[in-house]
């Protein structure tokens, strides 16, 4: 039968590409009959997980081909003394610590970000099936979904909790979660060192789940939307699974190119909305149980009503709750939320536009008049994007009320965020201007 067992691999070989036979099936080896059973060794928990769910009855239809039998198939996992008699070494495969869990490339993927650890309400029961549906689905007739929401409002952690499932159900799957910031560092790298052919090789061949978040921050990048392009095609083209996350909405991405913002709407669109009050109440009341608090209804229904901007800011007042008892050895009551409460939430109904514009004129001595101006000199611009960022995060007012209060258009108002969305990140000068203008609008000094 080991005679016959290197037939069949030499004619499985011609049916399914060469990566696939080299990785799966070439490293296989015959172990022994057993009654009407054939069985095969492999090399770990892995390999039997893929032989079994993609090439075992491909196997047993080639071994019927060559003995008109109908034999069984069973894999084990080799002990090793087979491979080591032929020479090949044996490494134990090792337990792996319960920590955050490193995909094949790109960011680490939270231990806590998981299905069962999402909180589903109307605000976004829809994402979360498509998410889950796209993780779960081995052929799925959509492969490709762009989830937006404000920040904070749990994309990341559906994104995330796809490639945890992914990885749970299919270990030896290539799940990539990067940021588009990340993509187009790892690409300006391989540009300057002359290895932009192994970038290309990576994502384009190399990736069967590919996770990018904040694609927004590729506004006018061209050379990079590019090549994000071509990868999205040829991903697309092999039916790998591709996830997208954004603050906004393809269509609202300034500076995108058609082709791009094309792409990118070609999949399922799913919008995350803030929780209401009963899933802000559930959330916490979920928090609670993850990180052992004991805390009474009456302060999780107070901290729901109180915090009501995303799930970020009520994890805070729950952490800040639960701290604060601890270090002064007091109990949780309504009087101890509320003095954490008060250093959270924002004063939103005290902010308005008209503020925001008021205190960056004051700071940075130009007039307001001159901030709605049509003005492009430079120390007009950058105050005037710094007050647009503001009141996007200060405000509920849409971006196009706020484009309009400067008399901008929307999409110039996405890249004026933008724009300070990155100035934050590369600026130490212009994480200190927000960082004065934010404790100013949060304490009501203004």
């Amino acid at each position: 039968m080991d005679a016959t067992w290197k037939e069949i691999k030499t004619t499985v070989k011609k049916q399914i590409p060469a990566h696939s036979y080299n990785m799966w099936i070439e490293p296989v080896e015959f172990l022994r009959m057993q009654e009407s059973c054939v069985v095969l060794a492999c090399k770990n928990t892995f390999s039997r997980k893929r032989l079994l769910e993609h090439y075992a009855p491909l196997i047993v239809k080639e071994l019927r081909k060559k003995s008109g039998i109908e034999y069984k198939l069973i894999i084990e996992i080799s002990t090793g003394k087979r491979s080591a008699a032929k020479g090949y070494p044996v490494e134990p495969q090792l337990p792996l610590p319960n920590l955050n869990v490193r995909p094949h490339s790109g960011r680490l993927l939270r231990h806590d970000f998981t299905f069962d650890k999402f909180v589903v309400g109307d605000n976004s029961d829809f994402a979360y099936s498509a998410a889950l549906s796209l993780a779960t689905h081995r052929k799925n007739q959509q492969t490709s979904l762009f989830m937006q929401s404000n920040v904070g409002m749990g994309k990341s952690h559906l994104a995330q909790s796809i490639g945890h499932h992914i990885l749970s159900k299919f270990p030896s799957e290539r799940v990539y979660y990067i940021t588009a910031e990340d993509f187009t560092n790892e690409m300006v790298y391989a540009l300057r060192h002359d290895r932009i052919e192994q970038f290309k090789e990576k994502y384009r061949y190399n990736c069967d789940a590919l996770l990018i978040e904040d694609v927004h921050f590729l506004s006018g990048k061209e050379r990079t939307q590019l090549e994000l392009c071509l990868t999205l095609d040829t991903l697309l083209d092999s039916e790998k699974k591709i996830i997208f996350s954004s603050c906004y909405l393809p269509a609202d991405i300034p500076r995108l190119h058609d082709n791009l913002r094309s792409r990118l709407s070609g999949g399922l669109i799913s919008r995350i909305d803030p929780p209401n009050f009963r899933t802000r109440v559930r959330i916490l009341q979920k928090k609670c149980l993850q990180k052992n608090y004991i805390m009474p209804n009456s302060v999780t229904d107070y901290l729901a009503g109180e915090l009501t901007e995303n799930v970020r800011q009520l994890e805070s007042g729950l952490i800040g709750v639960a701290v604060k008892s601890s270090l002064l050895g007091s109990s949780i009551d309504i009087h101890l939320a509320e003095s954490v409460v008060e250093n959270i939430a924002r004063r939103k109904k005290d902010i308005t536009l008209d503020v925001i514009k008021k205190i960056v004129s004051k700071y940075y001595n130009v007039p307001v008049k001159d901030l709605v101006s049509p003005s492009r000199k430079q120390k007009i611009v950058k105050p005037r994007q710094i007050a647009i960022y503001l009141a996007r995060r200060y405000t509920d007012q849409p971006l196009q009320a706020i484009g309009k209060s400067f008399n901008r258009y929307h999409a110039t108002a996405i890249h004026a965020i933008s724009s300070v969305e990155r100035g934050l990140k590369e600026s130490a000068r212009i994480q200190e201007h927000v960082k004065f203008f934010s404790k100013k609008l949060e304490s009501g000094s203004f």
